[in-house]
This record gives C-alpha cells, structure tokens and sequence, in this order.
C-alpha cells in the first residue's frame, strides 16, 4: 500500500478525459467534451453511448449500482442507488444503463428541507447529471457504486439543492465577466470559470473517547468539558511532526481521495492539539465543491478504521481554535489566463483593476449576504475568537496594492514610487510576484496574491453556498461596469473613472490592520461596517429586496426560492440549538448530576468518619460545601434549559423561534456549563463520567 505510484492511482476511479476518449467513439467524445467546455445542455443523441461506456468501465471496476448524487439542504450528500440489472424472458439479468438513466433520476422529494415549497405529499423530485462534474466509483467495504454528480429540482422546477444555484452563479459570472473582457478588447476568451481551492480543517479524537460523550456524537462538539492544564498556549502543535497513527490515517485518506481524483496536497498539524488541515490544488469551482464534500467523507470514515473519530464541527472544544474551511475564490479564463493574477504593474493592467474593482464593490454592497452565506449554529460559536476572523466583513488587499487603490480613489496623483499619476492602460502585463505583499491572517477577505481567501466559512459547510453568493454579487457588479464600457467612446477614459468611482466610494470596506485587534470594531461602526454577530441576526438580510434582486436579475433564485433558503437556514439553527439543548439536559441528568450526587455521599460520610475519630472534617466539610453549592449552580442551569426549550418550542414564528434559541437556549447552556466544568476540576477522576479534554485531546489508545 505505501509504495504505490500516485501517478497510476490519482482518479483511477474516475470516468476522466482520458477514459473517455480511449472508450468513447471520436465524434461522441468530441460533442461531449464540447459540452463539457461550453457549459451546454448534453446532447441527448449521444446519451446512450455515453451512458454504455460508463456501464461497462463501472461494472469492470465491481460496480453492480449507479446512484446519483446530490446536495440537498440538510447540510450533507445524498444518494439513491439502483442497480444495472434488468430481467430477461428467460429468467436471466443483463446488465442495463440507459443514457435517459444517466441523465435523470427520481429520488422521492418529499423528506429532504424545502423550505415551504413542497408539502409532505408532493413527493415528486428529479435529479439531473452535472456533466461538467466528472463521474467516479466508489468504494463502501464490499458495495461497489457508480456515482454520477447531479443537481436537484422540484416536480415544479424550483430549487431544491445547493448545486443548481451554484452552477446558475458560475453562468452569471461567465456572462457579465465576459462582457467586461471583451469590451476591454479581449478576443481570445471565451469563457470565464470561477475557480475554487477549499483548505479543510478537522479534529481527530479516539473513537472510543467519542462513544462515551453524547455531545459529541450528536452535536459534533463538547458541551461541558474544564479546559487542560496545557491548551494551545506553546504554539507547539502548528507544523508540528506528524505522530505515526495520524501520518498513517492521512496516508489512507490521501490514497482514496486520489484515486477520487481529489486532489489533495497540503497536510500539516493545526494550531490546536489534534487539530489537522488538508488543502486541493485549485479546481474548477463546482468540481472543486464536489470534492470537498467527498473530502469530508473520506475522511470521517477513514479515521473510523484508524480508531479516530473525525469532528468536522466548527468548534469541536471550548477557548480553543475552532476548525475553518478557507474559501479560496478566483476566476480563470478557458483559454488559461487568472483574472485576480495582477500582473507586474496592477496600476496600469485595466483587467485586473476593473475585476479587482468590482470585487470590492459587491463585498461592501453586499457584505450583509457574504455573511450570511457562512452563517451557521455552529460557526457562530467560532466567529470572533481564538484565530478566527470577527463577524465584520472587510478586505484585505496588502500595503502596495492597498495604496495604489487609494490613489486611484483620490485621482491618481502620487501612484508609484515616482510620484507619477495613475494612467490604466488596456492589456495585461508581466506576471507581479505573489509575494510582493505580506499576508494578512485575520483578514475574513484577503487577497493572497492571484485569489481572495475567504476566511469566514467554517470547516462543516458546503462551499457552493458562499461562492455562489459570492458569484452572483460579483457578476452584478460586473453587469454595472460593462453597461458603461459598452458606451465609452474611450475605453482608458472611461476605466480611469469607473475605478476611481468604485474605489472612492467603497473604500469603508478595505482594511489592512488587525482585524482581531479590540479598536475594530469601534473602527468598524465608524465606517458603517456591520458587526452581526450571530446567524439569525446575519440572516435577516435575506428578507431585503435588493438581495432578492440580485438573485433574480442573475436567475440564480427566484424570490420563493430565496425565501425557501431563509426557512431552511432558520429552522436549521433552531433545530441545532434545541438538540444541544435536549443532549445537554440528558447528560447533565442521567450522568454528571448522578455522579456528583454520589461523590458528595463520599465526602459526607468520610466527613463523618474522621469527626468521629475526633479528626477534624474541615477539609471534607469545605470541599463538600463547595461541591453541594457547584451541584446547586448546575440544576439551577438545568432548569433554565428546561425553561428555555419550552418557551422555544412554543414559539410558532420561524425568525422569532431562532433568536429565542439564541437569547434562551445557548446561554442556559452555559450557566449549565460553568458550574459543571468547575465541578470537574474538584471531583474525583475515578467518579467523573465524562472524558475530559486532557485525555481527549492528548492521549491515544
């Protein structure tokens, strides 16, 4: 296993190009490669010969079922599978697969979130093939399965997943972009790509620690654990060597994702104890998010055969690094130029200070929705601390790209190093080395050189959702800009002054200093920058028209849809804190309160045994009295949980029933909490029913 040749295994289960064409007859392969590159509907006079090719390259591969498989919004993947056998008169199978098969799937509809546009009986929903997203096997111990990536509708057509809005957006961007290119005299692009590379953080726990910890299997993170005597406090765990069982687990992982063709990279040790990264190479933006997702599993169930449990939550242990996924966004043209890639001299290359200006144009317009897109019950208990950027969205550019910004925004006097104005010629010019600006860590929205890192979105979400915002913004500013170069008689003219324009004006949203710093905020109101804290507040924005606008002018969401998204969104969170709430009333009752009750019987009868010996009992007698004040503080907290569940699930008012979650819930949590982390570090060991971080984070079985 460990001395196989990557080069032969990377997508070996993948129906690639290169599949294609050794078994795809010339002019099939070409039309379809042509769809392919072209974003076209699939031809369907090509459907069945594509569909037998994979049949055949599956079954020689030990597939028996095909599925589709789609990203509904419960937050994870979907699949449905069916098999290649059909019956023949004489009682006999053949193995079947019909290109209509391949192009549409009927999965029932009516148990995945919809947000009110289906009711329970209207059941009927269709799958439809991606083919821009290339076809794989995989692998489930002995199960052997065709997996074709599709999107997700309705009987009515409205949206039902996360990819069809995805893949509207990167049509949005592609058109208004190329729009910008071409009237900026571009003649050889034809298409423009949003690209995507999504760094992927995670914990690793021993499974067996996992079992004996209901918050954790059924929240993904700790509701009550005391913090260890050493935390993240030495550094001493970032880019540390790699121990033998972790390097193992990752050498499985990056093998199954290889032949996945996913391409994974970068492996490193995080900044908290058994905390990890895994980081692609920059991928076409829906393959990209498709591999993500398919990172996430592999990963979740390889660690199960290593005897790890993998924690994908935002904030799996309490005062430490919670675990981000940065959302690393570009955009490329098909003929292989990056347009975020700002060439020797950004000040005279018109391209990219047009794109770079209408990035920072739709991040301030709609900085209230880029929010949102990361929003979450569980990423709130990330944002804002320990090495995670604050809930303020801003842009980081650097110091040389920052200034010429400014300068362009006050006219263009005192540009460069030769106090000469500012003069943007149409062209692209030699490439600026990446490293001509220092990085900016706590920025949520750098630019890292020829891409925006986006750096709010937590390690357990889906990436179409904030590139697709993130799209459909961009492809509006661009919209704007091209009217206008679609008009100039003089196209120098008429960049100077759109730059100069947007920059100028949207400047508030461009901040270069330290977003962790305590004056930010402060700093941040005074621009005008909202601080929305949590996800119900983040979502209201969704409610507003030039939001639904947006979406509509783009076909990216319909309003109906878009107002479906909110319930979902809302109804999630709620859902979320309320299983919090109930997991942490179970543990609280059924295991720390039990224990305790019975420890303070030790103490009180050990009390009573040295005072009848004629000891003094002042050690037992102070430590039970702290013990019974402790358990007093946690039922007090346990009534407040009880009390803020049913006020909560009285509540009939989606948006109402959220902030109730909010207000109500999280914070009896913690009063709940409080009381029990302390009673931790007082308690016996050998009474504690709870393994504790120490043992958690630093001892392997």
């Amino acid at each position: 296993m460990c001395c196989e040749n990557v080069q032969e295994i990377f997508g070996e289960d993948v129906f690639n190009d290169s599949v294609m064409s050794h078994r795809l007859p010339k002019n099939v392969y070409k039309t379809l490669k042509n769809t392919i590159k072209k974003g076209h509907e699939l031809d369907p006079s090509i459907a069945d010969v594509v569909a037998n090719a994979m049949k055949d390259w599956a079954i020689e591969k030990g597939a028996t079922h095909y599925c589709h498989w789609f990203q509904p919004m419960t937050g994870v993947t979907a699949e449905k599978h069916d098999s290649f056998i059909n019956l023949t008169d004489d009682g006999g199978v053949i193995m079947n697969f019909s290109g209509k098969q391949l192009i549409q799937g009927e999965p029932d509809a009516s148990s995945f979130p919809s947000g009110g546009l289906r009711a329970t009986f209207e059941a009927r929903g269709y799958t439809a093939w991606d083919c821009t997203s290339p076809v794989f096997v995989k692998r489930d111990g002995d199960n052997t399965t065709l997996f074709i990536p599709c999107a997700f509708i309705s009987y009515t057509g409205d949206v039902l997943d996360k990819k069809t809005p995805l893949l509207r957006s990167m049509d949005a961007v592609c058109k208004q972009g190329m729009r910008v290119l071409k009237a900026l005299g571009n003649t050889t692009s034809e298409r423009i790509i949003a690209t995507l590379g999504a760094e992927q953080e995670y914990f690793l726990i021993d499974e067996s620690y996992v079992e004996q910890r209901l918050d954790l299997m059924l929240c993904g993170r700790t509701l009550f654990g005391a913090q260890p005597a050493k935390g993240q406090d030495l550094c001493d765990h970032y880019f540390g060597s790699i121990e033998e069982r972790v390097a193992n687990f990752m050498a499985e992982a990056n093998r199954d994702l290889w032949r996945l063709g996913v391409s994974a990279s970068t492996q490193h040790n995080e900044v908290a104890p058994s905390q990890y990264e895994v980081a692609p190479i920059f991928g076409t933006l829906n393959v990209a998010t498709d591999h993500n997702q398919l990172t996430m599993e592999v990963l979740q169930k390889v660690a199960r055969r290593h005897g790890f449990y993998c924690l994908l939550h935002e904030k799996p242990f309490h005062n430490m690094n919670g675990s981000g996924k940065h959302v690393n966004w570009s955009m490329s043209t098909d003929d292989g130029m990056n347009l975020l890639d700002p060439g020797d001299n950004p000040h005279d290359n018109a391209q990219f200070m047009v794109i770079l200006a209408a990035i920072v144009k739709a991040v301030d317009e709609y900085a209230p929705l880029l929010r949102a897109s990361v929003a979450s019950s569980s990423n709130d208990c990330r944002l804002g601390g320990h090495e995670a950027p604050p809930a303020i969205i801003s842009i980081f550019l650097g110091d040389q790209l920052g200034k010429i910004v400014a300068n362009i925004a006050k006219g263009g006097k005192n540009a460069n190093a030769k106090g000469e104005a500012i003069q943007l010629g149409v062209g692209t010019l030699p490439k600026l080395p990446k490293d001509a600006t220092d990085r900016n860590r706590t920025s949520p929205f750098a630019f890292t050189g020829n891409k925006f890192e986006f750096r709010m979105a937590g390690s357990l979400i889906n990436t179409s959702g904030p590139t697709f915002v993130l799209n459909t913004i961009v492809a509006e500013a661009l919209k704007q800009i091209a009217d206008k170069l679609e008009k100039a008689k003089d196209i120098n003219k008429a960049v100077q002054a759109i730059c100069q324009e947007l920059f100028k004006k949207h400047e508030r949203i461009i901040f270069n200093g330290d977003n962790y710093s305590e004056a930010w905020p402060k700093e941040a109101e005074k621009r005008g920058l909202l601080n929305l804290t949590n996800a119900p507040d983040a979502f209201k924005c969704m409610k507003e028209k030039y939001v639904k606008d947006v979406f509509k002018d783009h076909k990216v969401f319909s309003p109906s849809e878009l107002n479906s998204r909110l319930e979902i969104l809302l109804d999630t969170y709620t859902q979320n804190v309320l299983i919090e709430g109930r997991t942490a009333l179970t543990i609280a009752n059924r295991e720390l309160i039990p224990a305790i009750m019975e420890y303070s019987a030790r103490l009180a009868s050990a009390a009573a045994v040295v005072k009848d010996a004629g000891g003094c009992d002042c050690v037992h007698s102070r430590r039970l009295e702290k013990i019974c004040t402790l358990l007093g503080a946690l039922q007090g907290g346990v009534d407040s949980i009880e009390e803020a569940l049913a006020k909560v699930e009285a509540e009939d008012n989606s948006m109402k029933q959220a902030e109730k979650a909010r207000d109500l819930v999280r914070p009896a949590i913690q009063e709940a909490r409080a009381a029990a982390d302390e009673l931790e570090e007082i308690v016996d060991a050998d009474v504690w029913p709870l393994p504790t971080y120490n043992e958690m984070l630093y001892l392997r079985s």
